[in-house]
């Protein structure tokens, strides 16, 4: 009903669903915690969604941190390795942090790794294509998914548009939220690199659960509820 994408009184729902206000105003604080709904006096409407802007301009968010990560993740990729990597700005950070490794064979969708890694140091680099994305500069179209999901890597090193408790992982791109759940369904181990800005946020789509997660690179120490979320997986505080 919120989905209308007007504002819905308190008793009016009430009214439509048959239940109590106060039921309605409990389920609405949930909803409120969740970030699905802004409530107003006397009633709620949907939260305005938060997007991402160009890369350009997400290269310069929380870039300190980017780099911290980057370094960190880094000293997970060996010479020989066969890697996917994914289109967003901290995977980016990560691959300019990889041009001293030597025979690399790298899958992505991104023209940002495959400039940084392409024709150097005797690595292969296999470029997903289809229809660019020109903000993301990227291909993740369902021609780019086809080829990418053709492969087996040893790593993917994945970024992330939101991580919560409730939801899992997210992103806010269709087509590299498909990108993501491939590489999760494909690689032998995966390692997230996520600042700390992403957690608690919400993408529009769900892409994985922290347990299909097998590293974790951060640059903050998590709290309790998102530490007990990645006990599983291999949590680096860069």
């Amino acid at each position: 009903m919120l989905r209308s994408g007007i504002t819905l009184s308190v008793v009016g729902l009430a009214e439509e669903l048959g239940v109590s206000d106060e039921t309605i105003r409990r389920e609405l604080r949930v909803l409120e915690e969740q970030g699905v709904v802004h409530r107003e006096h006397g009633g709620a409407r949907l939260a305005a969604p938060t997007l991402e802007g160009p890369l350009h301009q997400r290269m310069e968010e929380n870039s300190e941190a980017k780099l911290r990560i980057a370094r960190a993740a880094a000293e997970f990729v060996s010479d020989g390795d066969i890697l996917f990597i994914d289109s967003g700005t901290t995977s980016c950070y990560i691959a300019r942090q990889l041009v001293d490794r030597r025979s690399l064979t790298i899958i992505t969708n991104s023209l940002c790794v495959a400039s940084d890694l392409g024709g150097i140091n005797n690595n292969r680099l296999f470029l997903a294509s289809g229809e660019m994305d020109y903000e993301y500069r990227a291909f993740s179209d369902a021609t780019a998914q086809e080829f990418v999901s053709g492969f087996t890597p040893h790593l993917s090193i994945l970024s992330v548009g939101g991580i919560s408790l409730d939801t899992g992982l997210s992103d806010f791109h269709p087509g590299e939220a498909a990108m993501s759940r491939i590489a999760y369904a494909t690689s032998q181990k995966v390692l997230l690199g996520a600042d700390s800005s992403k957690f608690g946020r919400h993408g529009l789509m769900r892409t994985a659960q922290p347990t299909d997660v097998d590293v974790l690179v951060t640059e903050k120490e998590l709290d309790a509820e998102f530490a007990q979320a990645f006990s599983h997986a291999e949590i680096v505080v860069a």
